[in-house]
């Protein structure tokens, strides 16, 4: 069972890093960046909750 639910996260993980990093390339994120120096919040909160979920599938699915 928590093999499925690491593989779950793993696979949600990924997911919202794709859609960070194609929101990342966005016109509006590029102009943001532009006038503040940094991405959106929601760019960030993307790729940086991607990047949790992907650690925390891989530690279910490797763990014995």
């Amino acid at each position: 069972m928590k093999k499925a639910i690491g593989a779950a996260c793993l696979a949600g993980g990924i997911a919202l890093l794709i859609f960070g990093f194609q929101s990342k390339d966005s016109f509006k994120d590029k102009a943001n960046e532009v006038f503040t120096g940094s991405p959106t919040d929601k760019t960030m909160w993307m790729i940086g909750g991607g990047v949790a979920l992907c650690v925390a599938g891989a530690v279910l699915v490797m763990k014995k």
